[in-house]
């Protein structure tokens, strides 16, 4: 449960040598490279192979064909086939234009069948009709209109009676009667004014039906049944294409994506005159995999480093934990991965975060079940939340028992515990007056515990990188923790009535001193380093650095007060089970069934959701705040990044 440790390899060889050595290089998944831009600007008469990428161009053709049509090319890799890239590019364009052509006259088919299909509806609703067609669109002096009216709108036809129109209904459907009216041109615009106040739509009749309306469904349905047809053959004769050219294109893909691959990695290259150079960092288990990897390619050199030994860098972060903890590195990189020489908080985080939990989450079923949840993500889904779901729910299931809550029933273990195991404090039933107290008393010496803890890992950390300074006069050093655990010690036992320790000599000793240390920490560290203590006189640093000193003192009382959240979440908890049961109990024997699953499916998702974001708060703004930074870089090895 550390992070691992690192060395800084170095491949050199011939320039002749980079497509074999690359071909190798981006198959390494341990090997974390550093981009050459790092190293060629801080050193002159080197160069970089930042040469454009055509392959990324091409694949997006392959792409867009794949969506466009639907398809998907498998990657298939034919090493004895070599192609340039202007092949590739003409044949894909070729491929490109053939599909779109295809496409072009099935879409301009279709069109025509959805204006039969359209005509055809029109003409259905008029089949009554038994003149031609053609008899009423020759008219010279008679202007006539097919269409749709609502029915509502028929009966106010009466209204119209004496205006120059004559109107006839065909057919009628719930909401429309399929109708004509005509009239002279005379009073065209007339007549279509009051058809239109009364939402007459009109209905456009194509020109190529012709004849009378059952002689124009049957030419109608007969050229859709063709136009089908067409439509059908023209789709064949593109899957054929596609069929027989899906090999060469996915050939084509397979040695893109190889190319790709091989370009992208060409930024970690730097050229130094007629040799080139690769660097990076591994374990030092891979240091034999990567010698035996480039073993036969002649004059090549690795040279194997201290992580450490040149200075331009920065070591990568690896975390490596244990089965339990591993799924909480999820929660250290979302607030940013330790450096190189600093502690994985990943263990006390993966501790704290589950007891927490537990503490506020407690019941047996609720647990048991967020432990089955947790796992079904995990294992068909590989969701690390699912891999946290299960480990939090087994510590809900174990403080379950400390409660005796078994899906909100807060008295079921009650004879186990008394009876049969003779035990009489437990179970720990959190609503009682007493205990009450107990639990919140509890949750604010939890909160100074942690505290403590996490100046600690910070005392450790800075020693580590040779702060003395900050560990001697800051607030998450020596004097913070020295004032922070008498003042809780002090406090605590004289409200056990145990011992009083406040006296002048302990105040002066425990708590004055290490304020002032804190209080001077800017002064001490700049005379540390050769400076002056007060550049900008005492006054104005004893006015900024009071206000500072007051936040300081402010925070250890609300980072303390803030763990009061815990107890506050263990009551809410079982206060909503309360009220669960409470409207269970007031139904009959099937809604109270119900009654009792639906309310703990509400408060396993809402409880859990918001508890569980609460303790991750807890973590971030009071423990994380106070001995960790996370400003590492993630070890990531070129495979990762495709």
């Amino acid at each position: 449960m550390a992070i691992a440790k690192m060395k800084l390899v170095d491949i050199t060889a011939d320039l002749e040598q980079l497509d074999v050595a690359l071909a190798r290089f981006i198959d390494i998944r341990e090997f974390h490279p550093i981009p050459a831009q790092q190293i060629i600007e801080r050193v002159h008469g080197l160069t970089a192979f930042d040469d454009e990428n055509p392959c990324s161009t091409l694949l997006q053709e392959i792409s867009d064909i794949e969506t466009k049509y639907g398809l998907n090319f498998p990657v298939i890799d034919q090493a004895e086939q070599v192609y340039s890239f202007n092949e590739m590019y003409d044949y894909l364009e070729s491929v490109k234009k053939k599909l779109e052509e295809e496409e072009s006259r099935i879409k301009d088919i279709e069109n025509h069948i959805s204006e039969y299909r359209d005509a055809l509806i029109q003409v259905k609703n008029i089949d009554s009709l038994d003149l031609p067609f053609e008899d009423f669109f020759s008219s010279e002096f008679i202007s006539i209109r097919f269409g749709r009216l609502p029915n509502d709108s028929v009966e106010k036809l009466k209204f119209f009676r004496s205006k120059p129109f004559v109107f006839k209904s065909f057919t009628q459907d719930q909401n429309n009667s399929w109708c004509m009216y005509f009239t002279t041109d005379e009073f065209k615009r007339e007549v279509d004014n009051i058809f239109s106040s009364l939402f007459f739509e009109r209905i456009y009749i194509p020109d190529f039906v012709h004849g009378k309306p059952k002689e124009a469904m049957k030419a109608l349905e007969l050229e859709i049944e063709q136009a089908e047809k067409m439509v059908e053959k023209y789709r064949n004769d593109m899957i054929e294409f596609v069929n027989g050219c899906s090999n060469k294109i996915s050939c084509l893909k397979g040695e893109l994506a190889f190319l790709d691959r091989i370009f992208e990695a060409k930024k970690y290259v730097v050229g130094l005159g007629d040799k080139f150079q690769i660097s990076g960092f591994i374990e030092p288990k891979t240091i034999k995999l990567i010698e035996e990897l480039f073993s036969d390619i002649s004059d090549v050199e690795i040279d194997v480093n201290d992580a450490e030994s040149d200075k331009r860098v920065t070591p990568p972060t690896k975390l490596k934990n244990n089965w339990f903890t591993r799924p909480f590195g999820m929660f250290v990189e979302m607030y940013g991965l330790p450096g190189y020489h600093d502690l994985d908080p990943t263990p006390f985080l993966a501790i704290t975060y589950a007891i927490l939990f537990g503490i506020m989450f407690g019941d047996v079923g609720q647990g048991l079940v967020l432990m089955l949840v947790g796992w079904l993500f995990w294992r068909f889904k590989k969701m690390k939340l699912g891999a946290i779901g299960f480990r939090i729910g087994l510590f809900s299931t174990l403080f379950g028992f400390l409660y005796g809550s078994i899906f909100g029933f807060e008295h079921l273990l009650d004879h186990f515990y008394h009876e049969t195991l003779g035990i009489s404090f437990l179970p720990f039933h959190v609503m009682e007056a007493d205990n009450t107290n107990i639990l919140l008393v509890g949750a604010i010496a939890i909160g100074a515990i942690l505290i403590i803890i996490s100046m600690i890992l910070n005392i450790i950390t800075l020693i580590k990188k040779k702060k003395y300074v900050e560990l001697a006069c800051s607030h998450n050093g020596f004097p913070g923790i020295i004032m922070f655990t008498f003042v809780i010690v002090a406090v605590g036992l004289n409200l056990l009535s145990m011992a009083n320790l406040l006296n002048t000599f302990t105040i002066l000793g425990l708590v004055v001193l290490p304020i002032l240390l804190i209080f001077l920490k800017e002064p001490i560290e700049r005379k540390f380093h050769g400076g002056k203590m007060f550049p900008t006189g005492f006054v104005g640093f004893f006015v900024e650095g009071f206000f500072e000193l007051f936040e300081i003192v402010l925070s250890y009382v609300t980072n303390t007060m803030s763990f009061l959240r815990v107890g506050g979440f263990v009551l809410s908890h079982t206060g909503m089970m309360i009220v669960v049961h409470t409207l269970s109990e007031g139904m009959a024997t099937t809604g109270s069934i119900v009654t009792l699953i639906l309310g703990n499916i509400f408060v396993m998702v809402l409880e859990g959701l918001i508890v569980g974001i609460q303790v991750l708060r807890l973590e971030f703004y009071e423990m994380f705040s106070r001995y960790y930074i996370g400003n590492g870089v993630a070890f990531t090895s070129l495979n990762n990044n495709k």
